[in-house]
Parts: C-alpha cells; structure tokens; sequence
C-alpha cells in the first residue's frame, strides 16, 4: 500500500494542531485567554448581535438631500459672483438640476460667463476618481440674455460620496457618546452605513442622536418687517422665515448668515438647575465667534437672538443673556436626558446631510444568552445523535469518523477565530448543518471501501482505490455546497452572512478531514493490525441485498412530482408566501411582560388605537413573552421609524423589548431583488459547473432535479404560511446545495458505470447505480435529519422555520435524486445504444444486472 509522504503527513498534523491550538482560547473565558503564554493564540470567535446583543442599523443619505444642498449653494455663489462683479441680473433660480438666471444688460453676457468660470471647474476628487471631476458645467447655448448651468451626475455623486465619508467620522463621535465598545462603522455601497454596537444597554438614545443632523447656529433676528407680512410676503434679502417647536409653531424672522455655528464651538457639557429638574446646555466659543458676537453687542446689546437646531427655533433670548464672553447658553426648559443629548451632539458636531434609518435589527442581552445556550443544546444533541449513529452502523470505522468529524468543528472554530468572521445564530446553524452534511463524505468513503473489498484485491489495495474513486464525488459536492454559500454571502445581508460564511468554511473543512485525515487514520489503523479484513462492526451491507427496481415505477412518480410542482406554482400564484418585514418592510417587536402573563387582546386593541395598519400578536412559549409584527408604513422609511418609536414609547413602561427588527421599504426591496437574483445565479453557477463536469443531459437533471425540490419547499411554506424571510433564503439555498449534493454522487456512480458496462440498459444501469449508493443516501439523510430535528428541537424560535423548512427539502430532495434525475436521464436517452424491451428487463438485461451487482 502506497504510503503518504512524511512531509504531506507532516502538514496534515500541522494543520490539526494548529487548529486545536487556534480554537482552544474559545473553550476559555476572555480573562482566562488573556492570561494564555504569550506565544499562544489569544483570540476568539466574534459573536454577532444575536448572540451577545446590541444594535444593527443601516443609515441612509438621500441624493436628493445632496442636490438640494448643492443647488442652494451654487445658486448663492453665482449671485454672489455676479453682485462682486456688478454685473445686474434677473430671475436668478434653481430647479431640478439647473441654475437659469438672465442678465439685464446683454453686452453684459460674456462678462458674466467669464465671472462664473471658475464655478465650472475640474475639481480635484482624490480616491473618488481617477480624473477630475466638474460638478457645475455651462448648458448648450443660451437664447438671449439667459444664461443656464447644470449641476453634473458625477459632481452629485462626488458630494454624496464626500458627505458619506464625513459622516463616519461623526457618526463614530456620537457611538462614543453612549459608551459603546467596539462598535463596527463602515459603508456599505454608495449611499448607506452600517452601524453595528454590541451589548449596547440604551440602543434608543444611540437612535436619537443618530437621527438627528445636529445643525446648530446662533441667528439674528430680523425686526425690520412684521413678522405676519414675512410670511404672507416675501422676507427681505438675506433673512428667511423659520418656525419653533411649540405647538402651534410660532414664526420668527431670522438672518440666514450664522452669527454662530459649529465651526465656533470648542466644547459643550449639560448644566443641571438645583431649582428644577430642568438643565442648560453650556457651549464654549472659540476666538472668532466672540470678536463677532463681542462686535454685535457693543452696538446693539438687547437684539434678540434665534438658537436653531436642524431648521427650527429652540429658543429666542436675548443676546446679552444668551452669550457671555467665551460661554453661549442654552436655556429651554430642556430635561437633564435633553440637555445631555444635545451637548452630546454639540461636541460632535452635525451631519454633513441627514442620515435616514431604512434597517434596524435590536436584540437584548437576554435573547443574545438564550441563543447561545440554545445553540450549544442543539449543537450537542446533534453531534451525539451523528456520532452515535455512525458508531452503529460503522463500529470502528464509525468512531474515525466521529474524530473527523470532531477535527471539523474545530477547525471551523479555528478559522472563524483567526479571520475575524462573525459567529451568529444562522452561523451556527450552519455548523450543525455542516455536521449532518459532512458525514456524507465519511459515509462515501466506507461504501465505496466495502464495495471494493468484495472483491480480490488485498485490503491495502483496496484502500488506495476506494479513496482514489471516491475523491471525485467528495469533491464535486462539498464544490456544489461551497459555490450556493459564495453567492448566498454575496448577495445577502447580515445574518445570512453569518450562515454562508460557516458552510462556506465547513465545505473546505469537510474536503480535508473526511478524506485526508480519515485516509491517514485508516491507513494507521492498517498498518497497526495488520487485517486483511474490514472490522466486523459495519452494519450497511443489508442495504446491498436490496435490489429495488427503482425505474420501474418511473412514470407515475415522475407525473405525481411534476404536478405537485405545477401545483406548487399556483400555490404561489394564488395565495402567496407569508412575506416577513425582510422583504415587505415592517417591524417585528419581541416583548417580555414585566407584569405577569400578557393579555393578548387587551395588547392588541391599544396597538389598534395607534392606527398603523393590522397589527398581529402573537403569543411566544411562555404567557409573558408577544410578537408584534407591524405592516410596512406607505410613507416611507422614516415613517417605519415613527411607528417603531410611538409603539415603543406607548409600551416601555409595562414590557421589556428584547428584539427590535425594522425593515424600510427600500431595504425590503433590495432583498427581494438580491434573494430572487441570488437563486437565479446559484442555479446558473451551479448548472455550468455540473455541464463541465459531466456534460449537458446530467446538468439539465441536476437543474431540473433541483429546480423541482425548490418548487416543492416554496409550495411546503405556502401552505403552512411559515413567514418567508432571509433565513428561509438560506434554507432554500442550502436545500440547492444538498440536492445537488445527493443528485452528484448519483451521478457520478451512473457516469462510472456507463463506462463499465456499456451494453447495459440505461433504467437497469440506474437502478444499479442507485442501489449501490442506497446506503449512502439513507445514512447522510438519517444524519442530516438527526442535525436538523436538534436544531428544531433546541434551537430556539428563530431558527425554527429554518429547520423545519430543511427537515422538508432534505426529505424531497432524496427523492428527487432518485425519481427525478434518473428519469431525465432516460428521457433524453442518454444511452444511445440502449437496447430495445430495456423497459421490462428482458432475461439477457436481468443476467448483465445481475452480474453488476455481483462484481461490486
């Protein structure tokens, strides 16, 4: 028997080793791993939010916000370039994304153009591209005196991109403010962030000074028109009409120039009245803004000023009473939360453009712990209920597998830890997945190796070739799994991440312990006893004895599952899946009753009152703990915002939120978009590999094959109305890997055999093929529905569905493999020297399937 290299044997234990000691720091508390040697690894998995809780929330800056912005401040620059040039105008607007005005004096035109040049050119924009960019250009000619420029594409999109980027710096400022510890801030595409805070206590003060811009200026107020005319009329040059906060607003006429604004504040802190449970905010000024103020008050002391936050009036004091020296004050009968909030937001500074919420996921330290717990139950119980199962029906042969299979967890541990990749809970239903999955490659590996020793070949021989023969089919389904979970990370979002990046790392780790390290501890195991004999614990040869005709029955399964599908289809058509907020926007509230069992009526006629469509309660385990799900709002992102915010103020005294989820119309758009894409380019990928690998009749079955499991789950959520949300995504997806996975090793077995015994009837050669890899497909079914029976048992509710929806895809797509795919391949008449009557399996047919059987 050949031997592996010392030095390829020398890197496998390398790999297994380094993996342990990788993965050890997470058998340890933070303290503990601290205190390992410092040559030791002392990093551990990242928990997702779901697992330790905190706050997920993608923020949106709107392009119109940028153009409107833009508009507004070219338009002034022209005005005042031609002003500075004493060049007379007229009609001097904006609209859409030009700029029109007319000069009076038509002689006057080019020396116009000329002033104006500078506005249109290249703008230098660093790492946005890589040439200049012009963010105002002339439009074609003008007729007349009238003179139009354009605000450009690429120059809009340079200030969203440059707006974007300054508001991670401010965003960052404002996280700090509410003591987060590690938070993640990056940008996601060109118009979104994504702020991830784990363990945050008091997620709903990070939301309020998220929310807002913070736009803070200190204005004259105009006394030079009554203010009922400014409104009615038009205000004078240089002033505007902005409203308060009472109710009803009041109107206050204002200069727009700022005596004061951000650029002047050094520093902000709150200051607690001991006569009232009221506070002021406390702002320092530098250098600048006291010659300004200093020079307004020496002439004019009692004019009164406007204190504006975000476009409305805070309060109008007097300027001597508003600002002393180098101190502004703030004094509005804010409360002590108020006034820390707004010098929070002080300090940090404003939002270069507001920032809307479209995606908001909450989960609370409690949940977090309950996920954990229920994970590692459930992960427990699945590696028992696998390990036990392959013990019986292998023996010894079981127990290497189970040490394999054990060296996969940790490796998956081992690389989570040292990429730094997040571990959520979909992520570790990938990992129990990953267990019944991967004793596929196992239970591959030992049929194959029982098959082969019938036969006359010394068992050392035997080893080499059962290894060598079966590698094709390892490979070309942990390949299938690994390319649905490439695209499912891709396209997806956040938890769904979690869980193609564990398949993902699973299906690698899965290709190197099934087959190089079983084959190297069967191989030790070979040469220590020295048998020529497998052990007589394996218990899988009485499914060799069946000789099911499988074929036989073809045409009527094959009819039944065409019109389940077909009815899957108007299923789908008529009723529709039970959409969840991810992909029709809407909230989902976890609550737990501080006050005994919940009154589900009772809770659900006030959530009526608050008038935000048909809201549904819904009872969870135990009287104390509801779901709320609330229909997506017509007006749009921030109106899902606001009834999000009413519900929660309206049940804060009386219920613990523990999960927050909020969806905005155009996330749930994207992810409807990104889930059907996903599927589309899964099965496009897929088919291209499988036609390379075999060729075109095997990759049309394949689709087919799988193309029918699909319809059949989405046919299995729309009648029992399981809310299809992204983790049904990763299910349906997971379902495409695992079909193809068993539809694969079918295959691959028929294309082997075709090769052997060519003068064979097609339907007999498929059954042969089928009954030879019979054991395999009932074991990696048994062990995958071992896995998920134990997610769905001790996984918790949120990965319930999920479970449930796999324990049905597992259960068609190990009949598809076989009623499906098979027959197609006969369709398209595969064989084409197949021989006339193979349908009834003449005497001559019976003998040559006979003899198949016989010689493995």
């Amino acid at each position: 028997m050949r031997r592996l290299p010392p030095l390829k044997r020398i890197l496998v234990w390398l790999v297994a080793l380094a993996g342990i000691a990788f993965a050890l720091p997470n058998a340890l508390t933070r303290e503990e791993a601290a205190g390992l040697p410092s040559w030791m690894p002392h990093r551990q998995v990242e928990l997702g939010l779901d697992l330790q809780g905190g706050s997920h929330l993608m923020l949106r800056a709107a392009r119109s916000d940028i153009l409107a912005a833009r508009l507004e401040a070219v338009t002034n620059e022209v005005g005042k370039a031609l002003r500075d040039a004493d060049i007379a105008y007229i009609g001097l607007s904006g609209e859409g994304q030009v700029i029109t005005f007319r000069v009076r004096d038509r002689t006057q035109l080019s020396a116009a153009r000329e002033r104006l040049k500078p506005l249109t050119a290249p703008v230098d924009v660093g790492g946005f591209a890589s040439e200049p960019v012009s963010e105002v250009v002339f439009d074609s000619a003008e007729p007349d005196e009238l003179v139009r420029l354009r605000l450009t594409d690429e120059g809009i999109d340079y200030r969203l991109s440059l707006a974007l980027a300054q508001s991670v710096d401010v965003v960052r400022r404002r996280v700090a403010e509410v003591g987060a510890v590690d938070p993640l801030i990056q940008r996601r595409g060109d118009d979104r962030l994504i702020v991830q805070v784990p363990g945050l206590g008091d997620p709903q003060r990070l939301k309020d000074l998220l929310s807002q811009r913070a736009s803070l200026t200190f204005r004259l107020i105009d006394t030079s028109m009554p203010i009922q005319r400014a409104v009615e009329g038009q205000p004078p040059a240089g002033t505007e009409v902005l409203y308060s906060f009472d109710d009803p607003p009041v109107p206050y006429l204002v200069e727009k120039a700022p005596l004061l604004e951000a650029a002047n504040f050094v520093a902000a802190q709150p200051e607690p009245d001991p006569a009232a449970e009221n506070a002021s905010v406390i702002i320092k000024i530098d250098a600048a803004g006291q010659e300004r103020v200093a020079a307004i008050a020496a002439q004019q002391p009692d004019r009164d000023v406007a204190i504006v936050l975000d476009g409305q009036v805070v309060a109008t004091p007097k300027l001597s009473d508003a600002i002393k020296g180098d101190t502004a004050r703030i004094s509005a009968d804010l409360p002590a939360e108020g006034a820390a909030d707004l010098s929070a937001l002080v300090r940090t500074g404003p939002l270069p453009t507001p920032l809307t919420f479209v995606e908001e996921r909450t989960v609370g330290p409690g949940v977090g712990g309950d996920a954990i717990a229920d994970g590692l139950t459930a992960g427990l119980v699945a590696a028992i209920a696998v390990a036990a199962s392959m013990i019986f029906f292998y023996g010894v042969f079981g127990v290497f597998a189970v040490i394999a299979l054990a060296l996969n967890i940790i490796l998956i541990i081992a690389v989570l830890s040292v990429s730094g990749a997040t571990l959520t809970l979909p992520g570790i239903a990938g990992i129990i997945l990953t267990i019944g999955v991967a004793v596929d490659s196992s239970v591959l590996i030992y049929e194959r190796l029982r098959e082969e020793v019938r036969g006359t070949v010394p068992l050392r021989r035997t080893i080499n070739d059962a290894f060598s023969r079966v590698f094709s089919s390892i490979f070309d389904a942990n390949l299938t799994m690994l390319i649905a979970s490439c695209i499912l990370f891709y396209l997806g979002s956040g938890p769904v991440r979690g869980f193609a990046i564990t398949l993902a790392i699973g299906s690698v780790t899965t290709l190197f312990t099934a087959y190089t390290v079983t084959r190297l501890i069967v191989k030790r195991w070979l040469r220590h006893w020295k048998s020529e004999r497998l052990p007589k614990g394996i218990r899988t040869g009485r499914f060799s004895d069946l000789d099911i005709r499988f074929m036989r029955i073809r045409n009527p399964v094959f009819i039944l599952m065409a019109a389940l599908s077909l009815a899957s289809v108007l299923l789908l058509a008529g009723i529709g899946l039970n959409l969840g907020v991810d992909f029709k926007g809407g909230s989902i509230i976890e609550l737990h009753s501080k006050a005994g069992p919940v009154n589900v009526a009772d809770l659900r006629a006030r959530l009526d009152e608050l008038n935000f469509g048909e809201v549904q309660v819904q009872q969870l385990g135990a009287g104390e703990d509801v779901l709320v799900r609330v229909p997506s709002q017509e007006a749009g992102d921030n109106a899902e915002q606001t009834a999000a915010g009413v519900i929660r103020t309206e049940l804060a005294d009386e219920y613990e939120f523990r999960r927050f989820e909020v969806v905005g119309p155009v996330v749930s758009g994207e992810l409807t978009r990104a889930g059907t894409i996903g599927l589309a380019i899964s099965f496009l990928a897929i088919l291209a590999y499988v036609w390379l690998r075999f060729e075109w009749r095997f990759a049309v079955g394949a689709i087919i094959a799988t193309l029918h499991d699909v319809l059949l789950t989405i046919g299995f959520l729309v009648l029992t109305g399981i809310e299809f949300n992204l983790g049904s995504v990763a299910a349906v997806l997971t379902i495409v890997g695992y079909s193809l996975n068993d539809t694969v090793v079918i295959y691959d077995r028929i294309r082997e055999n075709l090769g052997r015994y060519r003068r064979m009837p097609l339907s007999v050669l498929i059954d042969t093929s089928i009954n030879q890899t019979l054991s395999r497909t009932i074991l990696t079914a048994l062990t995958t529905i071992l896995a998920l029976a134990a997610l769905y048992l001790f996984g918790g509710g949120l990965i319930r569905a999920f479970s449930i929806t796999m324990l049905f895809g597992v259960f068609v797509g190990t009949i598809s493999s076989i009623y499906i795919a098979g027959p197609i391949l006969i369709l398209f008449r595969k064989r084409t020297d197949h021989i006339p009557g193979d349908e009834s399996a003449s005497g001559a047919d019976r003998g040559a399937h006979s003899a198949a059987k016989g010689a493995v």
